[in-house]
């Protein structure tokens, strides 16, 4: 037995020393070492990766992730282990040894509670309670800061748990109070509608940033300056920040209450039908069944004032097109409207990337691919770029304008409710991906499992059997 102690001694003294002896890469070189963090969110809002590696792109680099809990990160940044932490660090609470890059966000953080409780009027009703935050975390660096005016303000830091989960546990009354960013507090509030944030302004806001060790290569500090620079500049960032959080509260707690509730009653009874048609168009079937939902709550019988019916909520028009014999059919109504979806998305012009290709098909699928056009031309006409969502859609609501309708090919339209439909299917699809536990949303293929028989105004699908 000593034997075999003195052998395993021997083995980790030599990981220890081959750990220890360790080169970081030259980033100059072509690769590009970066810290995240390990406990990322289950639907894959992974925001910090994104822009990871937009940089290593720019660089011309291939990424390489080094995961570890928040609280770990300056250690091992110490000890030369990547070449910086692409976490959120709140620049403004300045931690010995890091030095920050460019400030990329600016986020309120609030103070977290369960409406079944009391609402705290000031930070003093809170001593004495259970409060949690993250090891490492933003939230915690503030109440650090705090601790210096209020002496008696206490908590726990959680290692290897994330801010979703303490919101979580502060929604069953596991927990009496945690802080959160504000973006954090509204996507947990689509799940957890008794969750609140205090009326009083905790700290000042947190201003996220990089994080390098002190040794780090003034030359890598630089061509991060740059990035964000850049990407500010051309717009990137912007659109990454809509991506991943531009919907989170785009519904109010009632309605994200009973979506979840009709995931799960009325879902399993259509999830087969969703994905089946995702078979045949070539989009998710999270997305389908998004679409479905935001058009008629998963009722194969609706009907609106406007004559249009059935679960995908096709015109009588489109339904003719598609060869659609019964709207309130499901399975018809289904598999037409997620190839009529798929098809308009195969229409938009190459050099529109994904998600936003999907974002403006959406928007056609409920005003028309004309005026989808129409608000295209538009956004180009007032210096914004027409193939990014998040520029057209500022714009779109705009076609119910005699001024700006008046002059482009197709007239008016209610832009502002192809809006809204967008927006609301995004944040259903985020929130059915995270019910479902998809680790990291693929968001969308680029090639549809249809085909287009003809071209222009009066397109035509293939058809494909539906029973």
């Amino acid at each position: 037995m000593l034997k075999y102690i003195v052998l395993l001694a021997l083995l980790l003294v030599a990981i220890f020393q081959h750990d220890q002896e360790r080169v970081l890469p030259d980033w100059q070189e072509g690769e590009l070492v970066v810290i995240e963090d390990h406990n990322q969110p289950p639907a894959g809002l992974r925001f910090n990766h994104e822009l990871a590696k937009m940089f290593a792109i720019q660089l011309h680099a291939k990424l390489t992730v080094v995961t570890a809990d928040v609280a770990e990160a300056p250690g091992l940044l110490a000890l030369r282990r990547a070449h910086f932490a692409a976490v959120g660090f709140r620049s403004n609470s300045p931690v010995p040894g890091l030095i920050y890059g460019p400030i990329y966000q600016t986020v309120s953080e609030r103070l977290v509670y369960n409406d079944e409780n009391f609402e705290p009027e000031t930070l003093e009703d809170i001593i004495g309670f259970r409060i949690a935050v993250v090891s490492g975390s933003a939230q915690e660096a503030m109440l650090k800061d705090l601790q210096t005016t209020h002496a008696d303000l206490h908590w726990e830091s959680h290692i290897g748990t994330r801010v979703d989960e303490l919101l979580d546990e502060v929604a069953a009354e596991k927990l009496d109070f945690t802080f959160a960013n504000l973006l954090q507090f509204t996507l947990a509030r689509n799940f957890q509608p008794n969750l609140k944030t205090a009326s009083f302004v905790v700290a000042p806001t947190s201003q996220l940033a990089w994080a390098f060790a002190a040794d780090s290569d003034p030359k890598l500090r630089e061509q991060v300056q740059q990035f964000f620079s850049d990407i500010e500049k051309d717009g990137r960032l912007h659109r990454l920040v809509d991506r991943y959080y531009g919907v989170n509260d785009r519904l109010a707690p009632f309605d994200a209450s009973a979506y979840l509730e009709q995931i799960d009653k009325t879902l399993p009874r259509y999830r087969e039908l969703f994905e089946q048609a995702s078979h045949w168009s070539g989009l998710e079937w999270q997305l389908i069944a998004a679409l479905a939902y935001q058009e008629s709550h998963w009722d194969p019988l609706a009907t609106s004032f406007t004559n249009v019916r059935g679960m995908m909520m096709l015109t009588e028009a489109t339904a003719n097109q598609l060869h659609v014999k019964d709207r309130l059919d499901p399975r018809e109504s289904t598999m037409a409207g997620a190839r009529y979806l798929a098809s308009i998305r195969d229409q938009l012009p190459l050099q529109i990337p994904e998600p936003d290709r999907t974002w403006m098909a959406l928007a056609a699928y409920n005003q028309g691919y004309g005026h989808l056009e129409d608000a295209r031309v538009l956004t180009q006409r007032m210096g914004m770029n027409a193939n990014r969502w998040v520029d057209v859609k500022k714009w779109m609501p705009k076609l119910t304008e005699p001024q700006h309708f008046e002059l482009l090919k197709h007239g008016y339209a209610r832009g502002g409710e192809a809006v809204i439909l967008v927006e609301n299917v995004r944040m259903y699809y985020n929130m059915l991906n995270r019910v479902t536990k998809l680790a990291e949303p693929s968001y969308f293929p680029e090639t549809p499992y249809y085909q287009l028989l003809e071209r222009g105004k009066n397109y035509r699908l293939k058809s494909f059997s539906t029973r």
